[in-house]
């Protein structure tokens, strides 16, 4: 018998160090080292190349019918999933704390309990009454919701086993679950990752959905070993701000669907109701126009989402090094903007600090918010408003040529649809829909010109 090496293992992103130490080399966590207990170690010395089983082996064209798919009653939920949730999968939803992970859970659980589904919902976090208190002050009292509290995986799948099997199985959270085969406490990596694991395996073999709650670490990402994401079908972030009404369930991995889909949500005495127009969430109802603000089409998956740009410049002495402020979208795009804005169009924003927000707390990854940056730029600077029921998009080049875009019909028949009357695009954009008036574009120079009424 070998002896066993001692280890030291982060419990934030789930390293290994041969000795502990304060600072974790791989994500730089403080005080994150947790010495675990190492397993036995048998010597033995054999060939793996014979001796097992033989496995089936078929081909890619085989006839393999589509997973079914469970629906959770909540539409914006299923959007999320691709379509609801698959019979054997496990779905991990991480999100900050009240955020309303355990609220549309339970509103889910009671959604499939009432369709007649078995549905089993395991709290570590709560007792069994303070739960049923939130489901009755949330109207989902008389749901058939077999509840229980427990932090014992060998518990758990003993109970499970017994009768039928369920359909939706819920652990709040993952976190707390464990594993009596591991010697270390709860929220380890070793426990959350054979707790997962032995849970997963169970969803597998009985064909229930499984949906697993996971903390999140102060930076946003999920807390625990990053094998976590990789062992489970899809990943789920819930976002928000808890002082805020409205929040965005968004797919960060699914093996059933796409990751592009959202679900909005809005935060009520009555739990999370569904919001079937999010484009009036992110956009500023005014009677008058404002100078640096700009409506973008945006796209999640198939759903175009309109969402307004502010900008803001504010001049400074000369010598003072400008600032830089962004939320919700990226710090080196805004400066390739800005670079371009100086080179090809003669703009210089040297000398003022410049201040963007994408409003609703929405957050833009789409090239295309390019031109829409660039006009409220522009806007702010020159004090010179654009019109309000104007959208811009585009892509833009570091030639100050504009590129085309993705999607482009879906997203100037959503700005026509809520009442949008015109529309800056690129120049290989030509046709839409009745109603919305086309201004094409080939360069960034041709934009701005028109704006400060160079030609």
């Amino acid at each position: 018998m070998a002896k066993a090496k001692r280890k030291y293992v982060c419990q934030q992103c789930g390293a290994q160090s041969p000795r502990w130490q304060g600072q974790c080399d791989d994500c730089g966590g403080w005080n994150t080292l947790i010495e675990e207990a190492p397993a036995t170690v048998f010597a033995m010395r054999h060939d793996l190349g014979s001796g097992g089983r033989a496995i089936s082996l078929v081909g890619l064209d085989s006839d393999i019918p589509l997973p079914d798919r469970l629906p959770t009653g909540i539409a914006e939920f299923d959007r999320s999933l691709g379509g609801g949730l698959v019979a054997g999968s496990a779905t991990l939803i991480g999100g900050d704390p009240g955020i309303g992970k355990s609220t549309l859970l339970l509103q889910t659980a009671a959604n499939v309990a009432r369709a007649g589904k078995r549905v089993v919902y395991v709290s570590g976090e709560e007792a069994a009454d303070q739960v049923r208190l939130r489901a009755r002050r949330l109207g989902l009292g008389d749901a058939p919701v077999a509840l229980a509290s427990a932090t014992s995986v060998r518990d758990i799948l003993t109970t499970l086993a017994e009768g039928q099997g369920p359909a939706l199985v819920i652990i709040d959270s993952i976190q707390t679950m464990h594993s009596d085969v591991i010697d270390s406490a709860p929220g380890t990596v070793s426990q959350v990752r054979e707790s997962a694991h032995e849970l997963i395996r169970f969803a597998k073999s009985q064909g229930s959905a499984l949906i697993l709650v996971g903390h999140v670490t102060k930076d946003g990402s999920l807390a625990g070993p990053r094998v976590l994401e990789h062992m489970v079908d899809t990943v789920l972030a819930f976002e928000g701000e808890r002082s805020h009404q409205y929040r965005i369930l968004r797919a960060v991995k699914n093996r059933f669907g796409g990751t592009d889909e959202i679900g909005v949500f809005a935060m009520g005495e009555l739990g999370l109701s569904e919001v079937p127009n999010p484009s009036a969430l992110f956009l500023t109802h005014r009677e008058e126009m404002v100078t640096g603000a700009t409506v973008f089409p945006a796209m999640e998956g198939t759903r175009p989402v309109l969402v307004e740009i502010q900008a803001l410049t504010v001049r400074i002495a000369s010598g003072a090094t400008p600032r830089r402020s962004i939320v919700g979208w990226d710090s080196g795009r805004l400066a390739m903007v800005l670079a371009v804005l100086e080179a090809r169009c003669g703009i210089s924003f040297s000398t003022c600090e410049v201040y963007l927000n994408v409003a609703g707390g929405y957050r833009l990854q789409d090239p295309a918010a390019d031109l829409a940056v660039a006009g409220a730029l522009v806007s702010a600077l020159a004090e010179k408003p654009i019109a309000s029921d104007s959208v811009l998009m585009g892509e833009i080049a570091l030639s100050g040529e504009i590129r085309p875009v993705a999607h482009a019909g879906l997203r100037l028949r959503e700005a026509a649809k809520l009442g949008f009357g015109r529309a800056y695009v690129p120049a290989s954009v030509s046709d839409g829909p009745t109603g919305l008036s086309l201004k094409s574009y080939a360069t960034l120079g041709a934009l701005v010109d028109q704006m400060l009424g160079r030609n």
